[in-house]
């Protein structure tokens, strides 16, 4: 295969990981909105063990097949993958849903699209790594424009509460990929991309379960089949697909690029929360929206060496 061919299978690898994923809060919604047998709604505690049942046996078999042949991994690989699983697969994931109960869809996906700019912060308190102008002026862009979009849906009334407190339980899902982003640089590069993250995503599922266990009852799982579509729609559509059309489209065409493609998964988001849940799509918003885009950019796309960039 020609270098043109490859990259252009990266795009679309890409494009396809970003819309996948960017339907995710769409369907994670509609869930919410449908009653259960006793009249309420699905909890996050239900639709994450519905969602985590579901894919566990494609990454156990995606684990078990890129074992074949593979170094055996030592304890402290095992801890690592236990601990990483939990704070990015199973603890993201978890704060995530639990704050799309009171916030919508669009701005769900914009919060949560923050974490790269968090993984700057963390990497500026706990590696010591000083952030550079252009980085400097990304963050500031980054948070007027979650300010704006914020501002817009705070009222004096309880649904203004209810909202921050959901805002904040996604941007805790943010702030928990980006440590799962920034402590497994090294397992990445040292176990493979695909083998880490199907290791990692199985082992996420049991606290998962055990939350279910502890939390949940079996009359939780007594939902209407539909809701039961949408979860394996969740499971494999917008969790299993992406997960691995998104780790070859890096292998592909790199982060500087894929970041330019990723800027498309909130507006995506919100154009179709817009259309198909009727959440409202402010000016404001947009403004808001636009600013958050644009300083992840600056904050996802390194300047080229000779031009200013930190070797």
């Amino acid at each position: 295969m020609n270098g043109a061919r490859y990259r252009a299978w990266g795009i679309a690898f890409a494009l396809a990981g970003v819309l996948a994923f960017s339907v995710r809060p769409i369907f994670v919604k509609l869930v919410y909105a449908i009653p259960d047998a006793s009249g309420a709604s699905v909890s996050a505690v239900t639709l994450l063990f519905m969602r985590m049942a579901i894919a566990l046996p494609f990454f156990a078999l995606i684990a078990g097949w890129q074992n074949i042949g593979a170094p055996r991994l030592a304890r402290r690989d095992w801890a690592a993958i236990a601990a990483l699983g939990f704070m990015g697969y199973y603890l993201a994931s978890f704060l995530d849903l639990a704050g799309l109960q009171y916030v919508g869809a669009g701005v769900g996906r914009l919060i949560l699209y923050l974490n790269p700019t968090v993984v700057l912060l963390l990497s500026f308190v706990f590696l010591h790594k000083r952030p550079s102008a252009h980085e400097l002026a990304a963050l500031v862009l980054t948070y007027c424009g979650i300010a704006l979009v914020v501002a817009g849906q705070l009222t004096p009334a309880a649904q203004g509460a209810q909202f921050l407190f959901g805002a904040g339980l996604v941007f805790g899902a943010a702030v928990a990929y980006a440590v799962f982003l920034v402590a497994s640089s090294t397992m990445l590069q040292r176990i493979g991309s695909m083998r880490f993250t199907a290791w990692t995503m199985s082992v996420a599922s049991l606290p998962a379960f055990l939350q279910f266990l502890v939390v949940g009852t079996p009359e939780a799982l007594d939902v209407p089949a539909s809701v039961w579509g949408y979860a394996a729609i969740i499971a494999t559509f917008c969790t299993v697909l992406p997960v691995f059309l998104v780790a070859e489209a890096l292998r592909r065409i790199g982060a500087n690029h894929f970041a330019l493609i990723g800027a498309a998964g909130p507006v995506s988001t919100a154009i179709a929360s817009a259309i198909g849940l009727e959440e409202p799509f402010t000016l404001l918003q947009a403004a808001g929206a636009a600013l958050v885009i644009g300083g992840v950019l600056l904050v996802s796309l390194r300047p080229r060496p000779g031009i200013g960039a930190r070797r």
